[in-house]
């Protein structure tokens, strides 16, 4: 059965839908209700932490002596989530006392330290499990059952589905996570990047890590692997939030952090602008306009940025007329004193901004101080 809860984004509705969490819990008090009553059971409510009752269909339904299995497909809402439409299936036995969940088919195992879970243990985080262990105690209670279950949480095709994912560079080994906090996934949620964001720079920082390294994407990959004496490994994609990520690095007490991204992305920090996405803010154009007027650029060049729909496309007008040097100075100097006052000057912060267009490199103040300690920590 659907969710029908709904949030809006600007004028736009858009359904919400439920964690992979939530789908385990479900599926955990379904099995465990058909244990007590022999009885298929085609549905289940389920009381998620968010305050949202959710009734998902149940599937896969298999009855034996003991123990029961099932599955909820999972329904992510109008968010464009990887996960949409996978079963989460759980398998229920009666044991002598407490609530044991393991992590079966599809699911991945924790391999480095810093997340929600041990190494070694099922990458199944702590509000589902809390949520799994309360659905079937609740059930054992309405039945009068006093022992214990074993719950194994599994999901078909979650091997091959997570090469899809950020779990494989996470540490998380051999499956996809179950996870959520709240138990609903609100479409287009900026929580749940940022989430990740704090997860990837926890298992960075409880390896030992000092130096933060911030890529925003795939071209700040490609460029790191090619152009920086450093490994990708050490670094935690932030996307377009740079802010949130700055904050989260200061939280976790790294010693340093260095910001590296195309141009088209970080040219937005010369304005302050610490979430890069364009739905947010675009400015790209405004801060070119003002560096150029810094760098004496005349106004005729001027008048022309406006107009132009890439960063790239500025940037080879300022080329033309003479002013791209002088203005990638003043940009530089805009984008160093924007991040250190998000950060108060209580660490080292730099930037270092490319484009593939042309052999250009923007660096703040200490962004090569910034790359020689983090590739001195890499080489220990």
């Amino acid at each position: 059965m659907k969710l029908e809860e709904y949030i809006f984004r600007g004028a736009e509705k858009l359904r919400c839908g439920y964690t992979t969490g939530s789908c385990a819990a479900a599926a955990a008090k379904a099995a465990a209700e058909m244990i007590f009553t022999g009885h298929t059971v085609e549905r289940v409510q389920l009381m998620t932490p968010k305050g949202i009752m959710i009734e998902p269909d149940i599937t896969d339904v298999n009855l034996g002596d003991g123990e029961a299995s099932c599955a909820v497909v999972k329904d992510s809402g109008d968010d464009p989530d990887i996960t949409n439409g996978i079963k989460v299936c759980c398998r229920v036995r009666l044991a002598a006392s407490g609530v044991k969940i393991f992590g079966g088919e599809g699911i991945g195992v924790v391999t480095k330290p810093g997340l929600d879970q041990p190494v070694g243990e099922a990458a199944i985080n702590s509000v589902p499990r809390k949520m799994i262990a309360a659905a079937v105690s609740e059930t054992a209670e309405k039945y009068g059952y006093s022992g214990g279950f074993e719950v194994t949480v599994s999901v078909p095709g979650g091997r091959e589905l997570a090469k899809k994912t950020y779990n494989p560079r996470m540490g998380i080994e051999g499956g996809i996570s179950v996870i959520g906090t709240s138990g609903i996934v609100e479409p287009m949620s900026s929580r749940a990047v940022i989430e990740t964001i704090r997860a990837e720079a926890g298992m960075r920082r409880a390896a030992g890590q000092r130096n933060m390294l911030l890529t925003i994407g795939n071209y700040s990959e490609d460029y790191v692997q090619r152009s920086l004496p450093f490994s990708l490994e050490r670094s935690v994609t932030c996307s377009n939030f740079i802010g949130d990520a700055i904050d989260i690095g200061m939280e976790l007490g790294f010693e340093s952090i260095l910001i590296i991204g195309h141009i088209g992305k970080l040219v937005k920090l010369g304005a302050g602008i610490m979430n890069t996405h364009s739905s947010w803010a675009d400015g790209r154009m405004d801060v070119l306009v003002t560096c150029g007027v810094l760098a004496g650029a005349d106004t005729d060049t001027l008048k022309r940025l406006p107009d132009c729909a890439t960063a790239d496309a500025a940037m080879d007008i300022l080329d033309e007329a003479g002013y791209l040097e002088g203005t990638a100075d003043i940009l530089a100097q805009r984008m160093d004193g924007y991040l250190r006052a998000k950060v108060k000057d209580a660490v080292p912060i730099g930037a270092l901004a490319f484009s593939y267009k042309r052999e250009l490199i923007i660096k703040t103040a200490l962004a090569d101080q910034l790359i020689r300690a983090v590739t001195e920590e890499e080489n220990g």
